[in-house]
């Protein structure tokens, strides 16, 4: 809940957090499993945990936590998440973990570099041979763009760091809004926006459950190994809504990721995760109890491998306002709030 999405949490409590988006990536895939057909309870298990590793201040976060971490293994949010639900949650007597399917972890594990696939057996088997996961899986990788590419632009337009005008240039979003305009214009601008960015998800929504449909039937997979087995995904948008919602997501990237108050806030929590991580990796017996050493067989002490990704789980289960303060806590330094409106 209080883990940043594109905007830091003490900003206002209507910008999306993890969990808000998490929650619309549930709804959107598990509403076009439905229409398809397909197993609803493990598309929407892997939606609802596809970020359980994200680290605090978003992608700024992953990125510092990946850097300080570079000669220990890096960090990957997807692989992080697979920990969190193998190793880091602690809910059964008999096992470590949630004791998931192995289409969830599949689903989970939505990217996956070259080197961390080799160590993962069978679950890292698609990404050396380039196959495709499930049908669930793919669902919601669509899923997961298509609510962060709609909720940034309601979020963007709230916080002002993109207008109107600018998102006219859009075509997935300037038709709907006209459409909207003309329809009703003595409508508030905000619901102008709340309807405008309704249609443009449905319309999203329904194109790749159109498309997604005429693929399956085209290709007629008799089971998961064919599906595996073919050199695209089967879950798409048609090729004109896949070019406007990658043009949608480009001007996100250049107008509102890489704004420049967006920048600062980005700053600020690359310095909070680096600091941090050379604190807890100095002098480790500043972490809680709960994540205390594990003494290796024969009282040996931890290697600094298992040191540093010990520190990375604890840092990737923060929020951001925890973050803050364990900053200042063994810091002594008060970094403000982090907030992409300070000023630099």
């Amino acid at each position: 809940m209080y883990k940043t999405q594109v905007f830091i949490y003490d900003e206002g409590d209507l910008y999306r957090t993890r969990l808000t988006h998490s929650l619309e990536v549930a709804q959107i895939a598990r509403s076009v499993a439905t229409a398809l057909d397909l197993n609803e309870p493990l598309t929407e298990a892997i939606a609802l945990a596809h970020d359980l590793g994200h680290t605090p201040f978003g992608h700024a976060g992953q990125d510092a936590l990946n850097e300080v971490m570079r000669e220990y293994g890096g960090f990957e949010h997807n692989l992080q998440s697979l920990r969190v639900v193998n190793i880091l949650e602690e809910k059964y007597a008999e096992f470590p973990g949630l004791n998931l399917t192995f289409e969830t972890h599949e689903g989970i594990l939505k990217h996956c570099s070259l080197t961390n696939a080799k160590l993962l057996g069978e679950l890292g088997r698609r990404f050396i041979e380039h196959r495709q996961p499930s049908l669930e899986a793919q669902i919601t990788n669509i899923a997961d763009e298509i609510a962060y590419n709609n909720h940034d632009v309601d979020d963007g337009l709230r916080a002002g760091l993109i207008s109107v005008d600018e998102l006219m240039d859009i075509e997935l979003f300037r038709e709907p809004y006209s459409n909207v305009k003309q329809r009703y214009p003595e409508l508030a601008a905000r619901r102008q926006i709340h309807e405008t960015v309704r249609r443009m998800i449905d319309g999203l929504i329904t194109d790749l459950i159109e498309q997604s449909r005429a693929n399956i039937a085209a290709a007629a997979p008799a089971g998961i190994e064919d599906v595996r087995t073919l050199a695209k995904p089967l879950i798409t948008f048609s090729s004109g809504v896949s070019s406007k919602s990658r043009a949608l997501a480009q001007f996100l990237r250049k107008q509102l990721y890489f704004h420049p108050q967006v920048q600062r806030a980005t700053e600020k929590a690359t310095r909070i995760v680096r600091e941090l991580f050379s604190v807890y990796f100095i002098g480790p017996e500043q972490l809680p109890e709960s994540h205390a050493a594990n003494m290796r067989p024969g009282g040996l002490d931890e290697t600094d491998l298992e040191r540093a990704r010990r520190v990375a789980d604890y840092i990737a289960g923060m929020t951001d306002r925890y973050a803050l303060r364990e900053y200042q806590r063994v810091t002594g330094q008060d970094i403000g709030n982090a907030s992409y409106m300070d000023s630099a």
